[in-house]
């Protein structure tokens, strides 16, 4: 609507970079796609006859419907996906030939299901098929992409939505800022997500190789910028600094659309980017982080310069089984158009990992082999296909090296045919393969030509260089410090046990000592009177942390000093576990009492905790397997460890835990990152160190405090300030001129940028001030009359940046409160532990009112803040007719009568809102959608100064329109020039209504001319004109 909006800052120029990328502006008035799916059949139809040159124009509205079949399970779109990259039968797309495929772009696509409608800022088409779309917001919006996060997660949770997100494979959300990589949320920057039914997850992309892309962007279309702004009804917008500003390649936005959505990166993440798990809680759609695309391109590249191994380094919790995954479809394709059949080998060193590793991939689809012996190994040495399943499903061959360790003299035949590539993806190799053991010759031995891919969460330390030896150099690296910049790892925090139980311990190991004499260490650490503090301390703290955090989900784990000691700590813990807990008694004759609880225990935490033992020798493989998987659902709360479960073990509830032993180099950083994942608003993992790890411990530790945000301004000032002489008032001119000395005051969109980057909050307050205190001075100018004063600054201009700041402030404001939240949450749900509560259950009915009461007020604000025309007196009416509603009571503190009226009375409110909208749509319609025309028209008819003929008006203000835009598109300066453009409209507006009489009177055509002028510079000022 006009120039600082999303619109005209990020979404036109987003369009006119997705042209330079190769692809075609599709204007909707030109109509023609399915309200079902969104397809556009003609464009559908095209592509596919041309790709399927066996099919006639009779098949495609068969195969439609059949598309259209898939689209309406619950399987997020995986039959879908699979029709879409399928490469026999009928092809939906030529991966082959990228130019042999139609790549569309276009804007405001409604997706519509009954009264239900969203409507993505930027759809792309491939085939005609809505494949991705784009939401953009302008710099510092309010909520940041966070608040735009939200709303899609309400559209993702809508089941009749379905269909469109199972054909809408990716999406993107950017507000055009760059990352700020210490904030925990997506308050800002540009983020990519795969379609879902729930909650996405917003990822970073840092583009590594942009030198490859610089070829994908063409040289600036003049003719489509004017097709795109002639058809989005901002003309006036052309040649502005900002617009031409925004229009720059290397905006975040551009830079994100040019890395996701360049033809052949497309064609990739379509193909091989997707993984469809199903877990126990139902299916989920991960899409490949931007690390793992890199080392999947770094893979090839190496094999394609004939190297046959090196290591991928992704820092722990990075996704490295997941990266082989993406690899095993990849390097498939990559071998079959080589003529060769790839099969993959995952190598791991325990059972643990074998477990882990086969359920991540049958949890995504692949086929797994396990090899349980010599034999079975050798066997499938000798296959020569790429899968053995009669599904045709992608597969891979699980291997524990400790099945071969003792075989030295192990020999694959070495018969199989030559066209067979191995793949051996050797997990956790930091810990390097024994090159004097028999594993590495044994795998040497099997397959010479074989390509070994070694895996590693942690740095090569000490001996383990000797892994690059084995190995080969780094293909690709994904660090730690990186990995919690992009939100996909956690900080940790080392946490000291209290004095009072460090003496406690200290006591009891006297005591033993003293009772024993002297003893082994490790017998010393197990005995009962040592275990007991410990294990009171664990409990006390595990308990307190799950109130500190709000959360009774949260796991922990207690890494023992030895299986002796971790069995005393299982069996402490279940005596402790079965004693009853006691209940607190009425005193009846004591008034004092202090009766801290009058409810029932609070649910998690005063209950029973749950703990198993999960030692190598303690009970047999499948009830070990069965705990771990109990763990990870939330089934059990504790877990006393020794050597197992510290590598590899993914959990992402595991939050606390308890180091009884020193761990040390890379498989303490193993250790510690057991929780390290992400897990619902956790920022941080918890360590608690018994065995003082503090020397081993070399992770950074950071703090996110700040202090709340303070009021702007005291409400005397402004009184003090109200009168002042010329004098006085050229003075605090020049003082703003100083403040606001190194901002680029006449480039509004560079100036957001300056604002934007501002860290310290006193600082851009500062900026705040001083262009609030221009805003006022200019009122003092105008009702003082000190007309000579008005030049001295652009206060028009400053007005705009005024705005900018502000949303910079407030986007400031919003990073420090989301830091602040998760001590003060925290310190909050710890306080009201001790808060007694008395619940009664009052009805879901009541419940569901108050909620029912909470969706209508959003929906009617929403509907009163989406107009297009704020000076309609219908519109102002509502309005007030809502505030009179607020200024009676608070809608909160109100009865349940009153509550039920009050509902009513928004949802009239909301409908009447609906219907203006509705209008204003089907007016602005008539105008090709220009809203500026719209409202002329409107201003027109409520003067009555041109009769009733709407029909004659309208086509003497459709004339206008294109004359106007003609002429605006001709001459970048002309809206510059506000009294030449005065005088350039009048003519335009006596033509054309001569061709449509009646002709208006003198001042009815001044009218005219001043509600265009108006409009116009409104929109080239970047203000809706308000009066």
């Amino acid at each position: 609507m006009t120039i600082f909006n999303e619109d005209s800052r990020i979404k036109i120029p987003a369009l006119l970079h997705l042209g330079r990328l190769g692809y075609r502006y599709l204007s909707l008035k030109d109509g023609g796609w399915d309200p079902r799916s969104n397809i556009f059949p003609e464009h559908f139809a095209q592509a596919i006859l041309r790709i399927n040159p066996q099919l006639g124009r009779e098949d495609v509205p068969t195969l439609l419907d059949e598309l259209q079949l898939t689209l309406t399970g619950d399987d997020l779109g995986r039959a879908f996906h699979q029709r879409l990259t399928a490469r026999a039968g009928v092809r939906l797309i030529d991966f082959d030939d990228l130019e042999n495929n139609t790549w569309h772009v276009v804007t405001e696509l409604p997706f519509v299901v009954g009264e239900d409608a969203f409507r993505p800022d930027i759809t792309l088409l491939v085939n005609g098929m809505p494949l991705a779309f784009v939401e953009v917001k302008k710099r510092m919006n309010r909520g940041g992409v966070l608040e735009e996060r939200r709303r899609m997660d309400r559209r993702h949770g809508n089941p009749r939505f379905r269909p469109f997100f199972n054909l809408i494979q990716l999406t993107a959300f950017s507000n055009n800022m760059e990352y700020d990589d210490g904030q925990f949320e997506p308050v800002q920057g540009a983020f990519y997500a795969a379609s879902t039914y729930g909650d996405a997850h917003f990822n970073h992309f840092r583009e590594e190789r942009g030198a490859d892309l610089a070829a994908a962007i063409a040289a600036p279309d003049e003719a489509l910028e004017n097709r795109i702004l002639a058809d989005t009804n901002l003309v006036a917008i052309r040649g502005t600094p900002e617009f031409e500003r925004n229009k720059a390649v290397d905006t975040p936005t551009h830079r994100l659309l040019t890395s996701l959505f360049s033809r052949p990166r497309l064609a990739f993440i379509l193909q091989y980017a997707f993984a469809w798990l199903t877990t126990e809680t139902g299916v989920e759609k991960h899409v490949m982080r931007y690390p793992q695309m890199f080392a999947t391109w770094a893979i090839a590249d190496r094999l394609e310069a004939g190297v046959r191994q090196g290591i991928i380094w992704h820092t722990q919790g990075s996704g490295k089984t997941a990266l082989a995954y993406y690899n095993v479809r990849h390097l498939t394709d990559w071998f079959q158009r080589r003529g060769q059949v790839a099969r993959f080998y995952f190598i791991v060193d325990r059972l643990d990992l074998l477990r882990q590793a086969r359920d991540e991939f049958r949890m995504r689809g692949l086929t797994v082999n396990v090899i349980q012996s010599r034999q079975a190994f050798v066997e499938d040495m000798r296959k020569v296909v790429a899968v053995d399943n009669d599904r045709g499903v992608p597969e891979i061959t699980v291997v524990n090296i400790q099945k071969f360790k003792d075989d030295p003299d192990f020999d694959a035949s070495s018969d199989y045919a030559l066209n067979v590539q191995r793949v051996y993806f050797l997990d956790e190799v930091h810990r390097s393969y024994n090159p004097r053991g028999s594993f590495l010759a044994n795998l040497a031995q099997s397959d010479r030509n074989a390509i070994k891919l070694g895996l590693t969460g942690t740095p090569l330390i000490g001996e383990q260089f000797q892994s690059k030896a084995l190995f080969g150099d780094y293909i690709h690296t994904y660090y730690y410090n990186a990995s919690i910049a992009d939100g996909y790892t956690l900080r940790l925090i080392r946490e000291d046990i209290a004095t009072r139980y460090r003496m406690e311990l200290q006591q009891a190991l006297a005591d033993i000592e003293v009772r024993q004499g002297g003893i082994a260490r490790k017998a010393l650490y197990a005995h009962p009177r040592f275990v007991g503090p410990m294990l009171d301390y664990v409990l006390t703290d595990f308990r307190q942390a799950r109130v500190v955090h709000g959360d009774t989900s949260i796991g922990g784990m207690v890494i023992c000093d030895s299986a002796e000691q971790a069995r005393e700590l299982h069996r402490q813990f279940q005596q402790r576990m079965a004693e009853p807990t006691p209940r607190l008694q009425d005193a009846a004759n004591d008034d004092d009492y202090p009766q801290h609880r009058v409810a029932e225990p609070h649910a998690g935490y005063g209950t029973p905790l749950t703990a198993a033992l999960v030692l190598h020798d303690e009970g047999d493989k499948q009830s070990r397997e069965d705990e771990v998987k109990a763990f990870k659902r939330g089934s059990i709360d504790l877990l006393f460890v020794y050597n197992m479960l510290l590598t590899g073990f993914d959990a992402p509830r595991l939050k606390k835990l308890y180091f009884a032993r020193v761990v040390r180099q890379h498989n303490l950083l193993q250790a510690l990152t057991r929780v390290n994942r992400r897990y619902r608003g956790f920022r941080y993992g918890y360590v608690v160190d018994f065995a003082d790890i503090q020397r081993e411990f070399d992770q950074a530790n950071a703090d996110y405090y700040a202090e709340l945000t303070a009021e702007l301004g005291d409400e005397m000032q402004h009184y003090s300030s109200i009168f002042r002489s010329a004098d006085e008032i050229r003075a605090d001119i020049e003082a703003i001129r100083e403040a606001l000395f190194e901002y680029a005051l006449d480039d509004a969109e560079l100036f957001s940028q300056q604002v934007g980057r501002i860290e310290d909050i006193d600082r851009l307050r500062a900026v705040v001030t001083a262009l609030s205190t221009a805003r006022e001075l200019h009122n003092l100018i105008r009702l003082g009359g000190f007309d000579e004063l008005a030049g001295l600054l652009d206060f028009d201009r400053l007005r705009t940046l005024h705005i900018e700041a502000r949303n910079a402030l407030a986007a400031l404001n919003l990073k420090q409160q989301l830091d602040d939240a998760h001590d003060t949450s925290g310190l909050l749900n710890q306080a009201l532990e001790d808060v007694v509560f008395r619940f009664e259950k009052i009805g879901e009915g009541e419940l569901k009112l108050a909620d029912e009461l909470k969706e209508v007020l959003r929906r009617t604000r929403e509907s009163l803040a989406s107009t297009q025309d704020p000076q309609d007196p219908k519109w102002i009416a509502l309005r007030q007719e809502l505030e009179r509603l607020f200024r009676a009571r608070k809608l909160s503190e109100v009865g349940q009568q009153e509550m039920q009226d009050n509902i009513v009375a928004l949802r009239d409110i909301e409908r009447r809102t609906r219907e203006l909208d509705h209008a204003n749509a089907n007016l602005a319609a008539r105008y090709g959608g220009d809203a500026k025309l719209m409202r002329v028209h409107k201003r027109l008819v409520e003067s009555h100064g041109l009769g009733n003929h709407q029909t004659r008006l309208h086509d003497a203000l459709s004339g206008i329109k294109h004359d106007i835009d003609e002429a605006v598109l001709g001459s970048n300066a002309l809206l510059g020039n506000v009294a030449f453009f005065e005088r350039s409209v009048m003519p335009i507006v006596m033509r054309n209504f001569q061709r449509s009489p009646p002709a208006p009177d003198a001042d009815t055509r001044a009218m005219i001319r001043h509600l265009l002028v108006r409009e116009y510079l409104g929109e080239s000022q970047g203000r809706l004109p308000l009066g």
